[in-house]
């Protein structure tokens, strides 16, 4: 294998698994069923929003003018003409003088240019004492103030989160266009990898990879289909991979990508297709690999979880997210070193993190180790060019 190993920098990986994602396909959705999914088309207002003049709070509708001067001390007196109920097709009027109760969300009589908060009002018999004045348009939504009819309020590319769904109901569209969610095949190698339901015996760990990829991909919008442990033997790799490439858009192989003679997924892919890249400037993750196969993106990740872990934030985020046509969302924070972190120039580095009160504190611990991913909510990364962070540096946390 030509590639084997010969590093190529992160900005360059991600560069590589952009390339290599296959377009997406698009579909009709239910509004309901669309939770998270990436718009493949704008959503466009059908009518104004809101499509009446609105009050903000409950109160009186007044026309402003009839309140200017009003004070404490010398309120103005508004005959009140009655109560405007929620959802009523007809608020009525007023006229100069007089004025009507509104509800929050209730719909303003014609006449009306503002709303008298309840607090700021008397109700004495049939009048009404305004101890404050009001200006036009005050504690009111105007018609239209929202969205106009065919504004684009959603667009494509958008996530649709809790709160793009809530505002793509309010403006009628029961169903969208959505990208269909990719399905990712989830592979794990080695001899030694067992069932998470088995005890583990002299030599052997649980297929943890399998279940920590797989979250992964779910929480980025796609679908895991997961393909059991397959032992160190080329032919049965061959074969679960050449399963997995008729029944997915992309593929994860965990385990197989490092130096020792038994490791086959590099080979395995270049048998099925091309290896595009065998090692990555990256720590912990150096041994990743990036290929095709049957035109599909390959990518085979790191043994050790932890490693793997680092190298599904760092790499395989951007091919999921390009395979959605959306971009890479990263919840982070600003926080300040407790301890230096040494690194390597030319070697992106990666390292847990803890937070406590504005302070990031490195968890070190050696790759294989399990406990630093719940012991740390997040990865401070080290660029290449850096020999490392000082104490006391303020740094970015990618939140996990």
């Amino acid at each position: 294998m030509s590639l084997f190993l010969e590093v190529v920098p992160v900005s360059e990986a991600i560069e590589a698994v952009r390339r290599i994602a296959p377009p997406p396909r698009c579909g009709d959705a239910p509004l309901k069923d669309a939770l998270y999914q990436v718009l493949a088309e704008d959503v466009s207002a059908d009518i104004d929003i809101p499509g009446f003049d609105r009050s903000t709070v409950d109160g009186y509708a007044v026309a402003a003018a009839d309140t200017a001067g009003a004070s404490e001390a010398i309120p103005a007196m508004l005959r009140c003409l009655g109560r405007i109920g929620m959802g009523s097709t007809d608020p009525g009027s007023i006229f100069p003088g007089s004025c009507r109760y509104v509800p929050t969300g209730g719909a303003l009589p014609e006449g009306a240019d503002a709303v008298v908060m309840i607090e700021h009002a008397e109700l004495i018999g049939d009048d009404v004492l305004v101890h404050r004045p009001v200006a036009p348009g005050e504690n009111v939504v105007s018609r239209g103030e929202d969205f106009r009819a065919g504004d684009v309020v959603l667009e494509r590319g958008c996530v649709l989160s809790p709160r793009e769904i809530g505002v793509a109901a309010a403006v009628g569209a029961e169903r969208v266009q959505v990208v269909t969610p990719p399905v990712v095949g989830i592979i794990s190698t080695g001899n030694e990898i067992v069932p998470v339901a088995r005890v583990p015996g002299p030599g052997e760990v649980r297929d943890a990879n399998s279940y920590l990829a797989g979250a992964f991909v779910t929480e980025r919008g796609c679908c895991p289909v997961y393909f059991g442990i397959v032992r160190d033997e080329r032919e049965a790799l061959e074969q679960a991979l050449s399963s997995a490439l008729d029944q997915c858009d992309a593929v994860l192989v965990s385990g197989g990508s490092s130096k020792d003679e038994r490791d086959n997924t590099a080979a395995v892919i270049a048998d099925l297709g091309e290896v595009l890249v065998h090692g990555i400037a990256i720590a912990p993750g150096k041994p990743t690999i990036i290929g095709t196969a049957r035109g599909k993106p390959v990518i085979g990740l790191p043994g050790h979880p932890a490693s793997a872990y680092v190298v599904l934030v760092a790499i395989v985020d951007h091919l999921l997210a390009a395979m959605r046509k959306t971009r890479v969302f990263r919840r982070t924070l600003r926080a300040r070193l407790t301890q230096n972190i040494p690194s390597t120039r030319g070697r992106e580095d990666y390292v847990r993190v803890s937070i406590d009160g504005g302070r990031a504190t490195p968890i070190f611990g050696k790759s294989g180790l399990l406990n630093t991913l719940v012991q740390s909510e997040g990865l401070v990364r080290i660029p290449a060019s850096s020999e490392g962070l000082e104490v006391g540096e303020e740094v970015e946390v990618i939140l996990w």
